[in-house]
């Protein structure tokens, strides 16, 4: 499975992003049958620069050094690291994942994409990520992005995530998280948005106050033609933040901060994340969170 994506929310990746990265990559006539769902998912979804643009600056300001060897847990087409990787030539990133099809896609794309000198940086390991392999231990950032984690439905698991993570950072290492909440996150609900030759659409389908299973599928549909539905599934816990920040505590990590999204003026994210201690009530809002060892 790729990463999961961002649901509807208050913040969305700027128009212009999504832009270029539709200039980077141009989309020829899609339909159900010709679409490369990853393709379009990474259109869609995903935006690299932005993500390690964070880390990296946090990361920086946290440790007053650079920000050198990281993890991208539940990597999906490990685009994130690819992105890391490229920018430095000291910058070297494991990838792990347990979907080998997602993975070899990524390396096809993603990691050959890259100059030969950063491939030899990065590897994408197929992997339970609770049991990572030596060489992806003792690194400087560890990246749980997309909400992924929320794979992990009980606290005993979450915690026991967050302990191996912890585990396997550095002495003065960061886990880099993000979440979403508010009360849409609860609601039954369909958004579409448009991208250049297709439609994104994101679906939240079921929600269980008892036990917090969530159900959400993304579609794409396109100018003429079938949708694609269900290109992708998830079913997650839908995690509160003050369920992360207590499993985080008590896992050994610490210095647990929140990185709230400010407001662009129009009721939606202005994609700029600060330090807070007291959030708002919004009705959907996404945030990072930094936890050290």
């Amino acid at each position: 499975m790729p990463k999961a994506t961002r649901p509807p929310a208050k913040s969305k990746p700027p128009a212009r992003r999504a832009a270029r990265r539709s200039a980077r990559r141009p989309v020829p006539p899609l339909s159900a049958r010709t679409a490369d769902p990853l393709a379009l998912y990474e259109l869609a979804v995903q935006g690299p620069e932005a993500e390690i643009d964070f880390v990296t600056r946090t990361f920086r300001r946290l440790r007053e050094r650079p920000l050198r060897v990281l993890r991208e847990d539940f990597c999906g087409t490990a685009i994130s690291a690819c992105e890391f990787v490229r920018r430095h030539e000291d910058n070297r990133a494991t990838a792990l994942d347990l979907h080998r099809p997602t993975l070899a896609w990524g390396r096809e794309h993603n990691v050959a994409a890259l100059p030969a000198a950063a491939r030899s940086r990065i590897e994408l390991i197929p992997c339970d990520v609770l049991m990572p392999p030596a060489r992806a231990t003792n690194v400087d950032a560890v990246l749980a992005m997309n909400f992924s984690y929320w794979l992990f439905k009980s606290r005993d698991a979450l915690r026991a995530y967050f302990a191996s993570v912890r585990a396997s950072l550095a002495d003065d290492g960061v886990l880099f998280m993000d979440t979403y909440g508010g009360w849409e996150s609860m609601k039954l609900q369909t958004e579409r948005r448009r991208l250049k030759g297709f439609r994104y659409v994101w679906e939240q389908e079921a929600y269980d106050p008892i036990t917090g299973d969530l159900t959400c599928h993304i579609h794409f549909e396109f100018h003429k033609g079938p949708p694609l539905r269900r290109a992708f599934t998830y079913r997650w816990r839908l995690w509160t933040l003050p369920e992360i920040l207590d499993l985080l505590a008590e896992a050994g990590l610490r210095n647990v901060t929140v990185y709230w999204e400010g407001d662009d003026g129009k009721g939606g994210g202005n994609g700029v994340f600060r330090p807070r201690k007291v959030g708002e009530a919004c009705a959907a809002f996404i945030a990072y969170i930094t936890a050290e060892k």
